[in-house]
């Protein structure tokens, strides 16, 4: 069993999304507490406060408070489970000794979300067929269920993303594999002008989402820049701000979905260079790359893969874009060149398509912790160079660029 998310858009009233603000900003606040009994104990007396002692607290919180008796004790739980968790993750990059980040207390800005642990028995009920979920303390919302849920509910998140409200569904699913597959892609990521290339030599253009957006953008940001702190117009014009980038946003996120989706559907293996996107995010290709969003899109793949079946390797992504995949001869070239001539070999490339292949290449001759299968054979192209120099440079034999490729 695996679990998978579903999200839906939420159409609440205008009193049912005053009681989800309300819910958020208690939750927040009863959040901020817990993070400052945690503080304080520490601090005054050297004691650390653990998540059992705080949810133990709870019910005199509901006695004393009455505004927190509308709030599902559950959901209660899972905010001293979050400051809990923050605690975790603080104590683990110290004893990694990174950058640790104590954690901090939520702004307004801050905290968009509340959870209800077990939505599959309590808390939340689906209505009408789906046209409409009960929430607790909140009322019956009305629901867009773009796609049928599968499985058994386990939790549900109220998310609220801008002015737009969100409800996620965790649900315990059968995973449906692919039937198998013995095919073998290597794909080369980029900015500009392609998103994606293959090692068969299939280019899939880059959408630069961002970059169409540009202008829209720079004339909100300008335009917010001007309104006085505190004011409605200045709220306005931040609404209108992160409406642009929300939309940018799922444009982006829909556009890497088809992708994974298609080459999950196409091929049992997928190997990639295993890249450093944070690095790259900044240097000074930083916006192409962050516009690309490699890292999503990986994540997304692996999924997606993992769902299905399928494979997808990680590799050292040194020097793919160097090497000759026919002869192994290695060159720098400037990156403006995107198509040449072997110097070697004489075999015709295009940049994108030799790196790809190099890619898949390498995920047969690097080692085997890499976790790649040996035996998945490439598809038989022609014609094939061979030589002697390429099996010492460990780089498997590939056809030239310019066949069905």
């Amino acid at each position: 069993m695996t679990r998978k998310a579903f999200k839906y858009r939420l159409y609440p009233t205008q009193p049912q999304r005053k009681d989800l603000e309300r819910t958020l900003a208690l939750c927040r606040r009863l959040y901020n507490a817990a993070l400052q009994e945690r503080r304080d104990a520490y601090r005054k007396a050297g004691k650390t406060v653990n998540f059992y002692e705080q949810k133990r607290g709870l019910p005199e919180i509901r006695a004393d408070l009455p505004e927190y008796r509308r709030i599902h004790s559950q959901v209660l739980q899972n905010v001293i489970e979050r400051v809990d968790k923050a605690f975790q993750g603080f104590f683990r990059r110290v004893k990694q000794r990174g950058k640790a980040g104590y954690p901090r207390f939520k702004g307004e800005a801050r905290y968009d979300s509340f959870t209800f642990p077990q939505a599959g028995t309590t808390g939340v009920k689906l209505q009408e067929g789906g046209k409409r979920v009960l929430i607790h303390g909140v009322g019956s919302v009305k629901l867009k269920m773009h796609r049928p849920l599968e499985g058994e509910i386990k939790t549900a998140t109220v998310k609220r993303e801008g002015d737009q409200w969100y409800i996620i569904f965790v649900c315990e699913v059968e995973p449906r594999p692919l039937p198998e597959s013995d095919k073998a892609v290597g794909i080369d990521l980029g900015t500009n002008p392609n998103f994606l290339v293959t090692s068969d030599g299939e280019m899939i253009e880059a959408p630069r989402y961002l970059q169409k957006a540009q202008a829209k953008l720079a004339s909100a940001q300008r335009s917010l820049s001007r309104k006085k702190p505190g004011s409605n117009r200045r709220r306005k014009a931040q609404r209108r701000v992160a409406k642009l980038h929300r939309k940018i946003a799922n444009q982006r996120k829909d556009f890497h979905h088809k992708i994974a989706r298609r080459l999950v559907n196409r091929y049992g293996t997928i190997v990639h260079e295993d890249l450093n996107v944070i690095g790259l995010a900044r240097s000074r290709t930083a916006k192409g790359v962050l516009d690309a969003g490699w890292g999503q899109f990986l994540k997304i793949l692996a999924y997606k893969a993992e769902e299905a079946g399928r494979r997808v390797v990680g590799v050292d992504p040194k020097h793919t874009s160097q090497d000759c995949p026919v002869c192994g001869h290695r060159e720098k070239r400037p990156l403006w060149v995107r198509e040449y001539t072997c110097p070697r070999c004489g075999a015709p490339q295009h940049r994108d398509v030799a790196a790809a292949l190099n890619i898949l290449a390498k995920a047969r001759t690097e080692p085997a912790g890499m976790g790649t299968d040996k035996s998945v054979p490439l598809e038989p192209r022609s014609p094939v160079l061979k030589n002697e120099e390429s099996s010492q440079r460990g780089v498997v034999t590939l056809p030239l660029i310019g066949g069905e490729g």
